[in-house]
């Protein structure tokens, strides 16, 4: 099996190819690439390879506009840090979106239903479309609305600080101070939250920049984060997630 990875953080792409030679010791990584222009440019020189793992945002650009340049006939995993809106429109097409930090289980998943693939599916031949239904803008949750006393509220997104779950009940934690319970789970809401807004940090906790109090490096490289107005949580990120965070951040 020979295998592209289009990927612009080093990090994350000697993680993809260790996992890739773990659980493909005969693949040959045909290469690493960082950019729209030198795929592009790859792509035109070389025959097209068996699989090709592309990070949605590269250094240079959305990997969409390498399809406008190249055509592309070989299976596409595609992977990315936080659009999550788009997990929908590759499951029905066969083609796999991973979230990052990508895990070995599931990108060992997304390697059976490529090996599981006729290379003249008509699924992959029309990638154009699926990307053209992946690029629409997304649109996220504004509000929610909760029962309050004897009716119904009203709760803004822009009033929450941070949402964590507890006894399996996911809990808004407004700026107010007011906890509010709702029915969502942590899953929904990471599709229905602004990922640019909200961070989640682990299965128990989404946090926003503005909730933040101090970052702290903790031990096996993991960090602790303190709340600003609920000082006796600790919000733990893994070791994985952390990279990921600082981009996060760093913005």
């Amino acid at each position: 099996m020979k295998i592209l990875i289009v990927e612009d953080e080093s990090i994350n792409a000697s993680r993809l190819k260790r996992l890739l030679e773990e659980l493909e010791p005969d693949c040959q990584i045909l290469g690493i690439i960082d950019t729209v222009v030198d795929t592009v440019s790859w792509l035109q020189s070389n025959p097209c390879p068996d699989l090709i793992t592309m990070d949605i945002r590269l250094a240079d650009g959305l990997s969409f506009s390498i399809f406008d340049e190249v055509e592309i006939t070989c299976p596409v995993i595609f992977t990315t840090a936080y659009d999550e809106y788009a997990i929908r429109a590759f499951k029905v097409n066969s083609i796999d979106y991973l979230m990052k930090p990508i895990e070995k289980n599931e990108l060992e998943h997304a390697l059976t239903k490529f090996k599981s693939l006729n290379k003249t599916d008509s699924n992959v031949n029309n990638i154009a479309g699926i990307l053209k239904e992946l690029i629409q803008k997304p649109v996220y949750r504004l509000r929610f609305l909760v029962t309050y006393r004897d009716g119904y509220k009203s709760v803004d997104v822009a009033d929450i600080d941070f949402v964590y779950s507890e006894f399996k009940t996911s809990n808004l934690f407004l700026k107010s101070g007011v906890i509010i319970s709702i029915p969502q789970t942590m899953e929904e809401l990471e599709q229905e939250l602004d990922p640019n807004v909200f961070f989640r940090a682990n299965r128990q906790f989404f946090i926003r920049a503005e909730s933040i109090k101090s970052i702290a490096n903790y031990f096996n490289a993991k960090l602790k984060i303190q709340l600003k107005l609920d000082l006796e949580r600790e919000v733990i990120i893994s070791r994985e997630k952390a990279p990921f965070f600082k981009q996060w951040m760093d913005r």
